[in-house]
């Protein structure tokens, strides 16, 4: 590996005169047809969107955003009116509960009374 490194025709030996040493640097070359190749690209041409189609989709764009925003808005009023709601019927039906019970013990003592006076 080494030998190729050494041999390879992009290498130039370097010596300093400072300390004597040798190093090895690689040329970087490009033939001009590649060059030249590379910056004569041309990219197609875009279509213009156009007036009609921006507007539709602008317009589609818009409604299906404000769509979504309405229903998750109307979801969750729903969801907290629901909570409200139930939140009144076990109210209900725990004053229903305290009622029976209250007309039971009532009725008992009625009975005991009546009961007692015979």
């Amino acid at each position: 590996m080494a030998s190729r490194l050494l041999s390879s025709t992009g290498a130039r030996a370097l010596t300093s005169s400072a300390t004597g040493t040798t190093a090895l640097r690689r040329s970087f070359q490009s033939s001009a047809p590649r060059l030249y190749a590379e910056a004569t690209v041309t990219l197609p041409a875009r279509k213009p969107m156009g007036a009609f189609r921006g507007g539709l989709f602008g317009f589609l764009l818009g409604a299906t955003l404000a769509g979504t925003g309405s229903y998750y808005y109307i979801l969750q009023d729903y969801k907290t009116s629901n909570e409200l709601l139930q939140d009144d019927i076990y109210a209900l039906q725990a004053a229903t509960q305290r009622m029976s019970n209250y007309l039971t013990t009532l009725e008992e003592k009625i009975d005991t009374m009546e009961k007692k006076r015979k």
